[in-house]
């Protein structure tokens, strides 16, 4: 597609870079009410399918999320547009939803208590957020392989006996 074709639709880079940032964000918005909505699985599947989930949507919006992780999600916070506002709002969902089902764990019994849930959910977090300095849709392990490997390392550690 030629630049001038593209400009039809959009008014600049940014506008097109939003765009696409956007329509994942609000996906995964979504996917992430109907997952804390079910009831047919434990807390645990609810935090591996957001895992998996976010991962997923990397991948599917490569390299879009990728540059909003790299470039812009660290200058929302301070920014007072629209967009920037509800990229915020769904951004900081996501990450109550994931700190939220890792303390009903913890209340269930089904996680370790003698850890911060804050810092519990910022390790998710760090795996999944770091991936942006290695990951591409055609490496040599997809999206799904590489949300199972993070699951296991956080549900069980790689301790061999874990």
């Amino acid at each position: 597609m030629d630049r001038a074709s593209v400009y039809y639709y959009v008014g600049n880079k940014e506008e097109f870079f939003r765009d696409a940032v956007k329509g994942g964000v609000e996906q995964n918005a979504e996917k992430v009410e109907q997952v804390l909505a079910r009831t047919d699985i434990s807390t645990q599947e609810k935090l591996e399918q957001l895992v998996k989930l976010l991962m997923q949507s990397y991948s599917d919006s490569y390299p879009y999320m990728y540059l909003y992780i790299q470039e812009e999600m660290h200058k929302i916070a301070d920014a007072k547009t629209p967009w920037a506002r509800e990229m915020l709002e769904k951004t900081r969902g996501f990450e109550k939803a994931v700190l939220a089902l890792i303390k009903q764990g913890m209340e269930e019994g089904a996680f370790r208590d003698d850890l911060p849930a804050t810092l519990a959910a910022n390790t998710i977090f760090g795996m999944l957020n770091w991936t942006y300095r290695w990951y591409t849709p055609s490496s040599k392990y997809n999206a799904e392989a590489v949300a199972d490997v993070f699951c296991k390392i956080f549900f069980t550690g790689l301790q061999k006996d874990a």
